[in-house]
């Protein structure tokens, strides 16, 4: 019975401190129009249109991000099977293939984003 309420109280305790943050946030948004009516009058709304380069350069970055996700993931299920081979040469085979696949992947990539940054501040700017 001691142990149950223990438990309770800590599951209660942790519970009012993940939900004393969003008690902070409870504000007013009126400040938050005021500040939209500064950067108009300002100039800054018209700076926020983006350029064909600039849109170029967000879709570049979003692929290459995903490329560096891809492998993250491979070098993740390659090393979670070379774990778990347990003497099996087949399987550990393919572990260090994928291992290294991944790895030419990520050369390649990082050498794409090293011609893509040179293009785009020598050339493009």
């Amino acid at each position: 019975m001691v142990k149950t309420i223990k438990h309770v109280l800590i599951l209660a305790c942790l519970v009012i401190i993940l939900l004393l943050p969003y008690l902070v946030f409870a504000g007013d948004a009126e400040p938050l129009s005021a500040l939209k009516d500064i950067r108009e009058e300002s100039g800054y709304a018209e700076a926020t249109k983006y350029t064909i380069s600039e849109i170029v350069g967000l879709i570049v970055n979003s692929f290459l991000g995903l490329l560096g996700i891809i492998f993250t993931t491979l070098m993740l299920y390659s090393g979670y099977n070379w774990m778990t081979a347990a003497g099996d040469e087949a399987k550990l085979t393919k572990a260090k293939e994928t291992i290294r696949r991944a790895i030419i992947g990520l050369v390649i990539t990082v050498g794409s984003y090293a011609i893509y940054l040179f293009i785009y501040t020598k050339l493009l700017l």
